[in-house]
């Protein structure tokens, strides 16, 4: 059917896609999809949450924050605390300094205080769990002590994410000079640390199986105490980690292996540490030359790598546009049947796209299109760049309107507007992902600008020089170029995402 532009820019003022950024989408809660990473984190079989920029990692841990803790603690007895609220990864910043002073052994004992915090701020003396914990005075009790003897202090006000951070900064430096153990029958004595680890070398302490005051071990011990008693779990969920260190930095990497390591130490049956972390970022952490003891224990809580299939990606479109009540009337679209039908959901994206951006019998359909036109050379679609594509075709589409109010549009969004909204998405991903991410490689992909979609081993020589292998995959690791073909016969291609943006055409250099 055809539409008169005045009134299509009724409609398309009732057309919503929601924020790519998940901190400020409106539309999350109303309009989520619940992948099979969801289920696994729902039913506690994943700690390890990673995925790449944009794929929907902020959008699970908001989730699981803001809008499940009522029902999870309700149906499945878990209270959540989170750390790095969605507006403190600045306040992170402000410590860079003293971050640098810790080692990776520092940064698992600034995690394991910084987690303690969370307990007691978020948990032991939430309001809202009080009720729960009234008959569990004695294992509060008990946890004040450990903590009281690991110098970690109470403080009875409600504290900031600032005031938390100096807190536990203060904890760090209190326990400094470590407290002396003394052993039996004049033997001497030993300097542990805040975990009971020897400061000094272990073979000074006489007698190997004495019980050394391993606090942190004490401290979470006390907390499964009071999680049995008031018959509860916890889970301490953290996001954003890809924010708050310096990217690609040795402070990065030490952070983050200190965040691993205190994730198996600190965790429990009843307390589990739930991190969401950039798949490229992981890959960096734990593949270096030092290996990593504890990346079994990790790994084997962790989800697969976030990824959307093509109908969860017209899940996500349908349930946006149909969280419009005019536009819901406008076209007829039954919310019931949203959630019931694959079918359904492609007849109401359909209503509102055309059936190919090009035509042509060997052409696509439009789904099927933006799709993979949103891939990058890993086959990775994240709803953040669909999201971002959408948005402006709805936009140039309302401009095309606006330039001939007394015309008419065959669709509500058309083809040229799609088009557009994918060139918009390509320069964007330029600037905010190629060049701002990945600094270090900006000048390898840069040498692509103004080439062709296709390269040959020789071709690739030519344009990066005698370390083309090297640079070809990095490349390949961050999503900007497919290795395609057999023996001898390789083919490299820049995927769509990326071509308008770097003015790449269709074509194969060949060397």
């Amino acid at each position: 059917m055809a539409y008169k532009n005045e009134e299509l820019i009724k409609l398309l003022n009732n057309i919503e896609f929601g924020e790519s950024v998940a901190e400020i989408d409106t539309l999350l809660q109303s309009a989520r999809v619940e992948t099979s990473v969801f289920a696994d984190l729902i039913t506690d079989r994943v700690d390890l949450v990673p995925g790449t920029k944009g794929s929907g990692k902020s959008a699970l841990f908001r989730i699981f924050t803001e809008f499940l803790p009522e029902g999870l603690l309700s149906q499945h007895k878990v209270v959540v605390a989170h750390g790095v609220q969605k507006y403190g990864d600045s306040v992170f910043h402000v410590y860079k300094d003293r971050f640098e002073e810790l080692d990776e052994d520092g940064f698992v004992d600034f995690w394991c205080v910084y987690f303690t915090s969370l307990v007691y701020e978020q948990f032991i003396k939430n309001p809202l769990y009080q009720e729960r914990l009234r008959s569990s005075g004695r294992e509060i009790d008990a946890f004040r002590s450990t903590c009281y003897k690991a110098r970690i202090p109470e403080i009875k006000a409600k504290k900031s994410l600032r005031e938390i951070l100096d807190w536990t900064f203060y904890v760090l430096a209190s326990i400094k000079p470590k407290a002396r153990y003394k052993f039996p029958d004049n033997a001497g004595e030993i300097e542990l640390d805040l975990f009971g680890r020897p400061t000094i070398n272990e073979k000074t302490a006489p007698n190997s199986d004495i019980d050394l005051p391993v606090y942190v071990e004490q401290i979470k011990e006390n907390i499964d105490a009071i999680l049995e008693s008031a018959g509860l779990n916890l889970w301490l969920m953290i996001d954003r980690l890809d924010e708050i260190f310096p990217r690609r930095s040795q402070l990065e990497r030490r952070a983050l292996r200190g965040l691993l390591r205190t994730m198996r130490i600190f965790t429990s049956k009843q307390i589990r540490i739930k991190a969401f972390l950039r798949d490229d970022i992981l890959d960096a952490v734990v593949s270096d030359r030092e290996g990593f003891t504890a990346l079994t224990h990790v790994t084997a809580r962790q989800a697969d790598t976030l990824r959307w299939a093509e109908d969860d990606i017209l899940t996500m479109i349908v349930k946006r546009l149909s969280a419009n009540k005019n536009l819901c009337d406008e076209l007829g679209i039954e919310n019931e049947k949203i959630n019931a039908s694959l079918e359904y959901r492609r007849d109401v994206f359909y209503k509102v796209f055309p059936a190919q951006v090009h035509h042509g019998r060997k052409q696509s359909k439009t789904l099927r299109w933006i799709y993979n036109h949103t891939a990058d050379s890993n086959n990775v679609v994240t709803p953040r760049d669909v999201i971002d594509l959408l948005t402006s075709a709805k936009q140039h589409q309302q401009s095309l309107c606006m330039s001939n109010p007394s015309g008419e549009s065959a669709h509500i969004i058309s083809s040229q507007a799609i088009q557009y909204g994918l060139e918009s998405l390509s320069k964007r991903k330029r600037t905010k992902y190629l060049e701002a991410e990945f600094p270090h490689l900006w000048p390898q992909i840069e040498k692509f600008s103004g080439g062709k979609s296709d390269y040959d081993a020789p071709a690739l020589r030519k344009l990066l020089g005698k370390d083309w292998e090297q640079i070809i995959k990095d490349l390949i690791s961050i999503g900007f170029i497919a290795k395609s073909g057999g023996k001898d016969k390789y083919i490299y291609t820049i995927p769509s995402i990326y071509r308008k943006g770097l003015d790449i055409t269709q074509g194969r250099e060949i060397g």
